[in-house]
């Protein structure tokens, strides 16, 4: 199986995996247990992985709250912040945003705060204008996303921070795609939380993370009661290994020369599908982009029929969301101008900063057949 679907879910990286796998032998101890010799050695474990993730982000080891992922990490921002007392009740969030981030949007609307989206432009970005016109005094919070996961097109986030903290307001970043690739400095961002992933970037499954900044620390109220873990924010026995295995990836980010090296790749099985899909369209900006993505809307194959032709082979998604099983058009393409049967036609690819050579060329052979099967089913049904 070539696997091209890094953006759903990455393989762990070699060194974390055995990272993970140790701390399941020796750290057996609730990191929590403060009586006893086992119990501290979990704990040093856990802070040492804090520290690796504050390292990552130019961040400090007590602004980093484990959470289960970046959807806890999501809510926890979201929600947190959200005092309905606050003279402050407007949100404002992109279009294009994870349902991690509207979905809480949504329940706060339904709760009465006014919440308004950013309009995205055909070039899969954020309109950074109307941003900038749709926060105001009334602010409490801004939240979005560093990297898109469809298009993988990065966001204005340095305009927002200057518009959010003109006003007062605060700054969320959802950087679940961005950690692993982006050089994030946190205090210079100017976002005040920053939400993070595992699995997302050579880590384990289960585990992210939030960075809260210091001075807002107070503000943030937890989602969930019952401990006075991760300094009250998230009460709940910490999984040592998998913040270990976390930690552990975030100190093997991808250098540049590794990143070009990626995105060649990608670039190198781009220009083959394109050259294999007449009248096929690349969605997002060539700019600004995740050098491992292709959102690809094809002239006249149904995604769902090559995603299933490429099986069991390789590892694709198609462009749409599925929620408990029921495909709809993808919000993001939608919002971005497409139609809902240009949505049915469209992928999404995303390669690793581990595929090879080898399997870019395995997979383009393989897409050749399947496109050709496709073709041949189609005309033979006419």
């Amino acid at each position: 199986m070539i696997y091209l679907d890094h953006q759903a879910s990455t393989p762990m990286h070699p060194a974390a995996l055995t990272a993970l796998l140790a701390s399941i032998v020796e750290h057996n101890a609730n990191p929590h247990a403060s009586e006893h010799a086992a119990g501290w050695k979990a704990a040093d474990a856990v802070d040492v992985a804090r520290q690796a993730l504050a390292d990552a982000i130019r961040a400090d080891a007590d602004e980093i709250v484990f959470t289960s992922g970046a959807t806890e990490a999501n809510n926890l921002a979201i929600f947190g912040v959200s005092d309905a007392s606050c003279s402050r009740n407007r949100i404002v969030v992109s279009a294009i945003e994870h349902k991690a981030v509207l979905g809480p949007a949504r329940e706060l609307a339904r709760r009465g705060f006014e919440v308004v989206f950013v309009p995205v432009c055909r070039n899969g970005m954020i309109d950074a204008d109307r941003l900038k016109g749709l926060i105001n005094e009334r602010t409490l919070l801004v939240s979005l996303m560093l990297v898109n996961n469809e298009t993988g097109v990065v966001q204005p986030v340095a305009e927002a921070a200057l518009a959010a903290a003109a006003v007062g307001a605060l700054l969320h970043v959802d950087a679940a795609q961005a950690l692993g690739w982006i050089t994030i400095d946190a205090h210079a961002s100017g976002a005040d939380m920053i939400s993070m992933s595992g699995h997302k970037m050579g880590g384990p499954k289960g585990i992210g993370a939030l960075w809260v900044r210091r001075e807002i620390r107070k503000k943030v109220k937890p989602l969930l009661h019952g401990g006075e873990q991760e300094d009250g924010l998230r009460p709940g026995t910490l999984p040592t290994p998998l913040c270990v295995g976390f930690g552990e990836a975030c100190r093997h980010i991808s250098g540049s020369a590794e990143i070009d090296q990626w995105r060649q790749r990608t670039t190198r099985l781009e220009t083959a599908l394109l050259a294999m899909l007449p009248g096929a369209v690349v969605n997002g900006s060539q700019c600004y982009r995740h050098p491992g993505t292709i959102s690809l809307t094809t002239s006249n194959l149904d995604a769902d029929s090559l995603v299933a032709m490429l099986q069991p082979h390789v590892a694709i998604s198609r462009g749409s969301a599925c929620t408990s099983g029921i495909p709809e058009p993808s919000h993001v393409l939608r919002a971005m101008g497409l139609t809902a049967a240009e949505c049915a036609r469209t992928l999404r690819i995303s390669t690793g900063r581990t595929t090879t050579d080898e399997e870019i060329t395995f997979a383009t052979e393989h897409f050749r057949d399947a496109t050709s099967r496709y073709n041949r089913e189609r005309q033979q049904a006419a």
